[in-house]
C-alpha cells in the first residue's frame, strides 16, 4: 500500500503528495502514477505536472468530476507503484568544462579542496535523476551530484548566463537551456540546447528521465554547436542498456 494524498487545486486539478522530502523513491512514484494513468487514457485528464514528491493533474470538470478524478486516482495509486516504474533515457549530454566555459572552476576546486581535473571527474560520473522541470522551459532539477563538490551560491547573481552553461548551486547542479540571470557557480558548458522551439519535441527530456555529462574539448564543442545550430544534431541517449 502506497501512502499518499489527494487535494483539490482550484476547481480544475488535483495534487497527489507523496511526502515531503527529495528522494529517488518517492519521485518515482510519482512518475510511475503519472505513466499508468497515461496509460489508461482517463476521460478528462488534460495535463499532469510532476514535481519532487507530488504530481499535480489537471482536468476538464466538464468531462470527468472531482470525485470521480480522485476515485481513479486511489484505484492506481493504491497498487503497487514500486512495480511500475516509469521508462527512463538517459541522455548523455557532451560539456566543455573550464577557461571561457566555465570561469567558477577553480574556485569550487578550491572550495572542495580537490584538483580542477577531479570536479570534472566527480561531476561526470553519476547519472543524475531528473525530478522535476522548471524556472526556465527545460531547466532540470537533478540528484545525484558527489557531495564534495557543493558549493555555496554567489552571494551577487549574474545578470546574464549564456544557454548551455552547466553550473553548481548548494548540493545541486544544473544546466542552463536559455540566457538567464542566475547565481550558480558555472564549471562547464554545453553546445546541446535541452530546449529548442525548432525541435518536433522542443524539450530534450523530461521528468524521470537521467542525465550523463561527458567531458570534451573545445574542438568537440564547436563541432557539436555547428550542428546545433544547422538543427542536424541528435543528441545521444540510453534505453534499456543500448545507446540510440
Amino acid at each position: 500500500m502506497t501512502d499518499f494524498s489527494i487535494r483539490a487545486v482550484g476547481d480544475s486539478a488535483v495534487t497527489v503528495e507523496f511526502g515531503t522530502g527529495i528522494d529517488p523513491a518517492v519521485n518515482a512514484k510519482v512518475h510511475a502514477l503519472r505513466s499508468l494513468l497515461s496509460e489508461e487514457g482517463v476521460p478528462g485528464i488534460t495535463d499532469m505536472i510532476p514535481t519532487f514528491c507530488s504530481l499535480l493533474i489537471c482536468y476538464d470538470p466538464g468531462v470527468i468530476r472531482f470525485g470521480e478524478i480522485c476515485g481513479k486516482i486511489r484505484r492506481v495509486a493504491e497498487g503497487n507503484l514500486a512495480s511500475a516504474a516509469a521508462p527512463s533515457r538517459t541522455f548523455l549530454i557532451s560539456v566543455c568544462y573550464g577557461g571561457d566555459y566555465g570561469e567558477d572552476l577553480p574556485y569550487v576546486a578550491e572550495h572542495a579542496g580537490i584538483s580542477e581535473r577531479e570536479v570534472i571527474r566527480r561531476h561526470s560520473a553519476p547519472d543524475y535523476l531528473i525530478y522535476m522541470l522548471g524556472f526556465l522551459p527545460g531547466f532540470s532539477y537533478l540528484g545525484g551530484m558527489d557531495p564534495v563538490l557543493e558549493t555555496p551560491r554567489l552571494s551577487q547573481p549574474r545578470q546574464l548566463i549564456p544557454a548551455g552553461s552547466v553550473g553548481i548551486g548548494g548540493s545541486q547542479t544544473g544546466l542552463y537551456p536559455l540566457d538567464s540571470p542566475g547565481g550558480w557557480r558555472l564549471i562547464g558548458r554545453s553546445p546541446v540546447r535541452p530546449y529548442d522551439p525548432r525541435r518536433k519535441e522542443p524539450i530534450l527530456y523530461r521528468a524521470g528521465d537521467k542525465i550523463r555529462f561527458v567531458p570534451i574539448d573545445e574542438r568537440e564543442y564547436r563541432k557539436i554547436e555547428a550542428a546545433v545550430k544547422a538543427g542536424s544534431y541528435e543528441c545521444p541517449y540510453l534505453e534499456g542498456g543500448k545507446r540510440r
